[in-house]
């Protein structure tokens, strides 16, 4: 079930936003993760904050309680998770190729 929180997470062009936007500065708060979407497009501050549930709910957001603020921090973990299961093991047969191409290129041309 979590790789489908995930993907799920990834599939919104908003969510990804907010991801891009806490990966350039994390410890943000939900005001200015809603002034960073508004740049892009009009959302109401319930609307960020029901994208970023579904983020915590993936586990690619962490929130922390700083007084009467909530901070929230990306977490990488589910995205490596995720890479290394789908996206890593079908790269690795073409580096491989690749690699051999250079090897046998640079014996070529000794």
């Amino acid at each position: 079930m979590p790789d489908e929180l995930v993907f799920k997470a990834l599939a919104d062009p908003t969510r990804r936003l907010l991801l891009d936007a806490l990966f350039t500065r994390d410890g943000r708060s939900l005001g200015e993760l809603e002034r960073v979407v508004n740049e892009h497009t009009e959302m109401s501050r319930f609307g960020v904050s029901k994208h970023l549930k579904l983020l915590e709910d993936a586990d690619l957001v962490i929130t922390k309680k700083s007084g009467r603020e909530r901070q929230h921090y990306l977490n990488p973990i589910p995205i490596r998770l995720i890479h290394d299961r789908w996206i890593s093991k079908y790269t690795a047969p073409h580096v491989r190729a690749l690699t051999e191409i250079k090897r046998r290129a640079e014996e070529d041309h000794d």
